[in-house]
């Protein structure tokens, strides 16, 4: 019984400091975008491979 003492205060102590964690990440914007950093990078420096279009057809 002395052990209940100890843990369920710990416990609720645990759960409040990730809460706190929980909002203030939410606060400062961690969670807006999760997918723009995954896609940006297949995108960065692609226009300096890609050949130039000829307006000319090929005969």
């Amino acid at each position: 019984m002395n052990t209940v003492y100890l843990l369920v205060p710990l416990a609720v102590l645990l759960s409040l400091v990730g809460l706190g964690m929980l909002i203030w990440s939410i606060r400062k914007g961690q969670f807006d975008d999760l997918e723009g950093p995954a896609h940006r990078i297949l995108f960065e420096d692609d226009q300096e491979m890609i050949p130039p279009k000829r307006s000319d057809p090929e005969p």
